[in-house]
């Protein structure tokens, strides 16, 4: 930010508008050359954009052909070109950005301006997120990818759907028309989002702060849903009270999700199949895109997805839609693309989550998901009473339990310190702790860059075991549940190859602490519970490795916090 500032102070200039983005390198290295935003060759119209243009070399050589030349390895240059070939025979910005469009092939979110038209920005979005912030009286307007940047200069919001172009002038009206030329009214939307929250609140890092939010956020995620009073408890979702048959009727339930979002699939179909006793399968969306599933109307297909953004899940909600298949989404962010594109939905209201690295996103995602797994299990009968009461009382007693888990801060922080050596890592658990075991593989390998391997603890024999040898961290995730026994054996299996152990383990285990080398404590809890509680000691010794290690925990390399390309 201070180089930023240092650029724009040395090359100052009077303007009401401006555009910049942070590019996430998709065609050519990071470099000035590279970076946005784009300028047509004659100097006039500039674009910043976010996505993917497929065919930009077959236009980049037709353009080659008509004397543009190029000064970087982007596909945003040559739209930028092409933006500009279709001005000479429009002379009008919002056909030049039309004609162009319809050409391209791909994803994009863009902002484009023109210096002869000072005041004025059109904004086009397709396959990549989009919204306009529209100031007191028209007399400001901001873009962006979504609400969170700019919701401290605004909360009216216009969301852009696929194939439209926003024409944005400063003290006028957005005019919205789509590629076909066809006018759109503009519905602005207040988003209701805490300011705080966005800020580190005396915290070194986002993730730290988003990790110590999680008991508060569960409690926001569950406000108004899970209701107790009297001694007896119940889940109200008004998802299942709208579609209760259509819920119930499922053939097959089908989650689509990538990465963190397919590890808390993975705990919902496991919630799903045994209080509802549906049947579930969980898919990665970007392999159930481009692949023939067999799916259709009499089937529901789950969509999770932190930003409600990711490319893959959209395309798979897409690739649904078209099979006549039930869409329920289960996303953070208000009013994002899988939340416009879905039949119904619950949002998991934890708030914005600024590291790229998901945590809180996660426990909410679980917490809806078993919500939803106690709410059609009632429904559907499957559920015992008692056992509905017993889960439903314990849940809610689970922010509480997470907050004594995050008193080991300092703790796990001192542990960190004696694995920064470690180039890989083993995480093995079992039942509902296994996707635990791959989130906690996924935290660490995302912020401290350490290879990082999550298994079943029963598949280790089946390969994993050949690298066990003392310089190999082994984290089993070891929590009280009908296969504890079987994973004490795994325990011992390792200990004999002299591997070393980090346990997460239930309060009061005293059979454990005497085989593994260090072992960190979560309170007791129901069994279908405990992941909300063992991924907490996983994340927080994810921060504290990279922490360690001098690394950027907030940012780290290569990732981005919304996947909105392929």
């Amino acid at each position: 930010m201070e180089q930023l500032r240092q650029v724009c102070d040395s090359n100052h200039v009077e303007s009401c508008q401006g555009i910049a983005h942070t590019r996430w390198a998709t065609h050519g290295v990071p470099s000035a050359a590279n970076a946005h935003p784009h300028v047509s060759q004659g100097g006039d119209i500039a674009l910043v954009h976010n996505g993917i243009i497929e065919n930009y070399q077959n236009i980049r050589q037709q353009l080659a052909g008509k004397g543009y030349t190029f000064k970087s390895e982007t596909d945003t240059e040559v739209l930028v070109q092409l933006i500009d070939y279709c001005y000479r025979s429009t002379n009008d910005l919002v056909e030049a950005v039309r004609l162009a469009l319809n050409k391209v092939v791909g994803a994009y979110a863009i902002a484009v301006v023109d210096r002869r038209q000072p005041g004025r920005m059109v904004a086009a979005r397709k396959s990549s997120p989009l919204v306009v912030g529209v100031g007191k009286d028209n007399s400001e307007y901001l873009i962006a990818s979504d609400a969170s940047p700019i919701v401290e200069h605004t909360s009216q919001m216009v969301y852009l759907d696929d194939g439209e172009i926003a024409d944005i002038t400063v003290g006028k009206d957005i005019v919205i028309t789509t590629l076909e030329s066809m006018p759109v009214e503009p519905h602005i939307k207040t988003v209701d989002l805490d300011i705080s929250k966005l800020t580190r609140g005396g915290y070194e890092h986002f993730m730290l702060k988003e990790i110590h939010d999680q008991p508060q956020c569960l409690r926001d995620s569950m406000r108004g849903r899970l209701i107790t009073q009297d001694g007896k408890g119940r889940v109200v979702l008004s998802a299942v009270q709208q579609h209760r048959e259509r819920l119930l009727q499922a053939r097959d339930i089908i989650i689509v999700a990538c990465g963190t979002s397919w590890h808390a699939g993975l705990i919902g179909k496991q919630l799903i199949e045994q209080l509802c006793r549906k049947r579930v399968q969980v898919e990665y969306a970007s392999e159930f895109r481009y692949r023939d599933p067999v799916i259709g109307p009499d089937d529901v297909v789950i969509a999770i997805s932190q930003s409600g953004e990711t490319a893959d899940t959209l395309a798979a909600v897409q690739l649904a839609r078209q099979h006549g298949a039930f869409i329920m989404g289960i996303v953070n962010t208000v009013g994002s693309s899988i939340a416009r594109a879905t039949d119904t939905g619950i949002y998991i209201h934890v708030g914005p989550e600024i590291g790229v690295a998901s945590t809180k996103a996660f426990t909410g995602q679980v917490t809806v998901l078993t919500l939803l797994a106690l709410a059609l299990g009632h429904e559907n009968g499957t559920l015992d009473e008692a056992l509905y009461q017993d889960i439903i009382a314990e849940l809610d007693t689970i922010p509480d339990k997470m907050s004594k888990v995050l008193q080991q801060d300092d703790k796990i922080a001192r542990m960190a310190l004696t694995f920064t050596y470690a180039s890989n890592f083993i995480y093995l658990g079992r039942g509902y702790n296994y996707p635990v075991a791959l989130e906690g593989a996924l935290k660490l390998k995302e912020i401290s860059y350490i290879h990082a391997e999550g298994y079943p603890a029963a598949e280790m024999k089946h390969g994993p075991i050949a690298l066990v040898d003392e310089n190999m961290p082994i984290v089993f995730v070891a929590t009280h549940h009908q296969l504890h026994n079987k994973i004490i054996s795994n325990m011992k299996e390792v200990k004999a190859r002299n591997g070393r152990i980090l346990a997460i383990i239930t309060e009061g285990d005293n059979e454990v602490p005497a085989i593994a080398d260090d072992v960190i404590e979560v309170p007791p809890t129901h069994y279908a519970l405990a992941p909300l509680l063992s991924v907490i000691p996983l994340q927080l010794l994810a921060y504290h490795v990279a922490v360690a290690k001098h690394l950027n925990v907030d940012m780290p390399r290569n990732l981005a916090k919304s996947v909105t390309v392929e």
